[in-house]
């Protein structure tokens, strides 16, 4: 198959699948087991390397740390219980309108 967003769908699906697993032998486990906070936690420490990985000449680091945030929002995704076809909605939802115009929708201080 070739690599295209529909391996969103299935590392989602794996996510799923180890979610309620023992956190001592399952890195998914784990995160989930800690809750919301440390599944941001994570997400938030993979974006920081995200961005450290853009600044430099390296788009291999880029690469690979780009994967890392992904694989942690979808693990924050389903620790909420929240599905990635609902921010797939809301983008297509958001398809066609500026940038700029789409924040001054959501109001001052979002």
């Amino acid at each position: 198959m070739a690599a295209d967003a529909r391996q969103l769908d299935m590392l989602f699906e794996t996510i799923l699948s180890r979610k309620a697993g023992d956190p001592a032998s399952s890195y998914t486990a784990k995160l989930v087991a800690g809750g919301a906070a440390l599944c941001a936690r994570k997400l938030g420490e993979e974006a920081v390397e995200t961005v450290v990985a853009a600044l430099t000449d390296d788009n291999e680091a880029l690469v690979s740390e780009s994967a890392d945030l992904l694989y942690h929002w979808l693990v924050l995704l389903a620790e909420r219980g929240v599905e990635p076809s609902a921010v797939y909605a809301e983008l297509e939802r958001r398809e066609g309108r500026s940038g700029i115009d789409e924040k001054a929708s959501r109001g001052a201080g979002q």
